[in-house]
């Protein structure tokens, strides 16, 4: 087994803790696992990212040229990065901040309203557990349970107080994932 995965989105959307929790999960399963965060250099609005690779193998290199499935959290990203997914890979896109997707061949684009979802549950910034929890009904590489626990491991003490949201927020995305799967 071997994933390649890039997440990206605007700095404060909560895309390198997403990558965080996963790596922690992805650990604790005993699999093998990179996680490299890429920030730009704006104080703010400015982008942040990271590449990770999920393997039973060795990981080799931690950064993918093409890596099998991308989660983009806005429009901005959608237009940077969509078309570094690999041929037969999964676009996985917030549709509530990316409304308009470039062409692209033999790329899944899976639209998921995260942002949607997240002010729904009570807390935007739960959005990038939605998109976690949407990648987890895709390619699941660990069970929810497992994102679960390493959230409450990764979580600062600070923000312990959003827990049960964010595991809401793991569970809405999982959940409207797997009915969007159920449809095709």
């Amino acid at each position: 087994m071997r994933e390649e995965l890039f997440m990206a989105g605007t700095g404060g959307q909560g895309a390198l803790l997403a990558g965080q929790v996963l790596t922690q999960a992805v650990l604790e399963k005993g699999l093998n696992v990179s996680w490299y965060p890429i920030y730009s250099p704006e104080v703010r609005g400015g982008t942040t990212s990271c590449a990770m690779v999920i393997t039973d193998g060795h990981v080799g290199s931690p950064i993918s040229g093409r890596p099998t499935t991308v989660i983009l959290m806005d429009a901005r990203s959608v237009q940077q990065h969509i078309e570094r997914t690999a041929a037969g890979g999964v676009a996985l896109v917030n549709a509530s901040l990316a409304h308009e997707m470039p062409p692209v061949s033999d790329v899944r684009i899976v639209e998921v309203t995260g942002t949607d979802i997240a002010i729904g549950l009570g807390n935007e910034r739960t959005t990038n557990m939605v998109m976690l929890g949407a990648y987890i009904g895709l390619r699941p590489v660990v069970t929810i349970e497992e994102l679960a626990r390493a959230l409450e491991a990764v979580l600062p003490e600070r923000h312990r107080r959003f827990l049960d949201l964010n595991i809401r927020g793991l569970q809405a995305g999982l959940e409207t994932c797997q009915e969007a799967t159920d449809d095709t």
